[in-house]
C-alpha cells in the first residue's frame, strides 16, 4: 500500500453503506410499489413474486458486483473517496475476489453482523468479507494542517 492512502474505517464505511442503501431504495421502492401496489409494504408474505426477488435481491447484487469490477467501489464508496483493492498488491482485485467478497458479506452477517463489526477492531480495517476475498478498502489520506510556527 502506498503512503498516500489509508485504510477506510468502520464509520466512514457505514456512511458509504447508508448512501448506497438510499440510492438503491430510490430505485427499488417505486418499482415494487408500481408492480405490486401499496399493499406490498403491509403484506405478511416474505416474497410477493418472482419480480420481487429480481428487484430486491438479484438486481442489487449484480449492480454492486458490476460497480466493484468497473470502479472498485459503489457510489457510496466513491462519495467518500474509498475503493476496494487487493490486500497484497494494492492493485485492482480480480473478478474472483470481487465475487468472493460479495458472498463473504453473507458469512460476515450471519453471526449477528460480527464479521461486519470486525472492521472497527481490525488493524487493516478488514471485515470478514475482506479477509475471505483478500481485499482491503482504502482512501486517500486526508491532508493534515501544517503546524503554525510561533511568531
Amino acid at each position: 500500500m502506498t503512503n498516500d492512502v489509508e485504510y477506510a474505517g468502520f464509520w466512514v464505511r457505514v456512511g458509504a453503506a447508508i448512501i448506497d442503501t438510499l440510492l438503491l431504495a430510490l430505485v427499488i421502492l417505486p418499482v415494487l410499489t408500481a408492480v405490486y401496489g401499496p399493499g406490498y409494504w403491509s403484506s405478511d408474505k416474505l416474497v410477493q413474486g418472482p419480480l420481487d426477488v429480481l428487484v430486491s435481491w438479484v438486481a442489487p447484487a449484480i449492480a454492486v458486483v458490476v460497480f466493484w469490477i468497473a470502479r472498485q467501489a459503489t457510489p457510496g464508496k466513491m462519495a467518500i473517496g474509498a475503493r476496494i483493492v487487493d490486500a497484497k498488491t494494492g492493485g485492482k482485485p480480480t473478478t474472483g475476489q470481487i465475487i468472493l467478497r460479495y458472498l463473504g458479506y453473507y458469512v460476515a452477517m450471519l453471526p449477528l453482523f460480527l464479521g461486519i463489526l470486525w472492521v472497527a477492531f481490525d488493524p487493516r480495517k478488514q471485515g470478514w468479507h475482506d479477509k475471505i476475498a483478500g481485499t482491503v478498502v482504502v482512501r486517500r489520506k486526508r491532508a493534515t494542517a501544517a503546524p503554525v510556527a510561533p511568531g
